[in-house]
């Protein structure tokens, strides 16, 4: 079961600052929206070695690597690249042994299906997800890239950008061999998905409402695939389970990138607006996002983002709609590719309470806050889902 403290060591991510001495958007560029979009950038680069190059992705590993990874910055917050590189290769073992014994302090090692042995395996054995750590490790120079891409035109003439510059292209240069750096550096398709996908970093939750930390549509989607992926180790959910659910809940809001968020409030206005809000975003992800990815990847993609809040399998090739009961008893199994929709709402349910807490909690308040803060807590006071006890994960932020 997910521990208090684990749970607020996520949102820390989201107050982490990027590029803190440089000019800047003051929004967009935490750690958590940073986490996220590499996470973006990991499954494009994953996706296309599968499809171009056959290659064999431990799909799993990367996600559970891009998890270790995650954590570990959190731990050593904001120390300068060129200074954290430096530590690493001198004291990574120390460095390494001090990060998980903190993690360990927090109750991380208390996630069930051996995911703290499997951390402690990745930072010590080099050979360990040896491929997913490169795809990973490209994916965080892109999504720096990305980010420097602005920060550059707004410091042109500070002392050293060039430097930083020069460094990030070079290691970038370094990852050239796998097929998708190479599309997204020349420019094509998949890099426009990424950096439309990147515009969810500006994109504000709770728009009607001051908050702290503030949490990007972006980051909060990488807070519920995280969520979700404890829960789904937490039942000893089988790999394409893990797999899935990280994934449909990476990508769950991703309409929003064309529609904007649209409040709960509204949607509650109108009996019926839900389900013409569904068809709107269905119809954008067609017309605007899918000719964005290669074709090979839609069907698996639609099957990942759309009904996302509604438990699903697939058998003899069609989509069926059950419990996450249901594939607890009779369907987690990989040949079924099952997908915990209702798992994700409570996770997505979760983030929501926990960032109305933690700011009421910092002292900044409204009445916005306090209605999804009643409205959630009533409805999962002493809620299970799939044996899942998230009624116990609220009252950690109960007011």
């Amino acid at each position: 079961m997910l521990t208090k403290p684990v749970l607020e060591l996520i949102y820390d991510a989201a107050s982490i600052q990027r590029w803190n001495d440089h000019i800047r958007p003051n929004k967009g560029f935490t750690e958590l929206d940073k986490q996220s979009h590499k996470m973006m950038y990991a499954y494009v680069l994953a996706k296309t070695e599968e499809s171009d190059r056959k290659a064999k992705i431990n799909w799993k590993q990367l996600i559970e690597g891009g998890i270790f990874e995650f954590f570990h910055r959190i731990v050593l917050t904001d120390i300068k690249p060129p200074i954290f590189h430096k530590l690493m290769a001198q004291k990574g073992d120390l460095l390494n042994d001090w990060v998980l014994e903190q993690l360990k302090k927090e109750g991380l090692d208390q996630i069930k299906g051996g995911f703290f042995d499997r951390f402690q395996r990745y930072l010590k054995d080099p050979e360990y997800s040896y491929f997913e750590k490169r795809i990973l490790k490209a994916s965080h120079y892109l999504a720096t890239n990305w980010e420097f891409e602005i920060i550059y035109n707004m410091n042109k003439n500070r002392y050293g950008i060039e430097i930083t510059k020069e460094e990030i292209e070079n290691q970038i240069e370094d990852h050239y061999d796998l097929a998708g750096v190479q599309k997204i550096i020349l420019g094509k398709k998949t890099r426009n998905f990424l950096s439309l996908v990147g515009q969810l970093r500006f994109q504000q939750r709770w728009a009607q409402s001051p908050r702290v930390p503030e949490t990007s549509v972006l980051g909060h989607m990488l807070v519920v695939a995280i969520l979700t992926y404890f829960c789904t180790e937490e039942l000893g959910g089988c790999d394409r389970r893990v797999v899935n659910n990280f994934f449909s809940g990476l990508l769950h809001d991703l309409p929003e990138v064309l529609t904007r968020d649209i409040v709960s409030p509204i949607k509650r206005a109108v009996p019926g607006i839900d389900e013409i809000i569904k068809e709107i975003e269905n119809a954008q992800i067609e017309e605007k996002i899918f000719p964005l990815i290669p074709s090979t990847w839609i069907e698996e993609f639609r099957y990942l983002v759309e009904n996302e809040f509604i438990s699903r399998i697939k058998r003899e090739g069609k989509i069926q709609f059950v419990t996450s009961e249901e594939i607890n008893e009779y369907y987690n199994d990989d040949i079924y590719s099952p997908i915990d929709g209702e798992i994700m709402r409570g996770c997505d349910h979760l983030a929501a309470y926990i960032e109305a807490s933690l700011s009421i909690a910092h002292g900044i308040t409204s009445k916005y806050l306090k209605e999804g803060l009643d409205s959630l807590k009533e409805r999962y006071e002493n809620k299970y889902i799939a044996s899942i006890d998230f009624g116990k994960m609220f009252d950690y932020f109960k007011q």
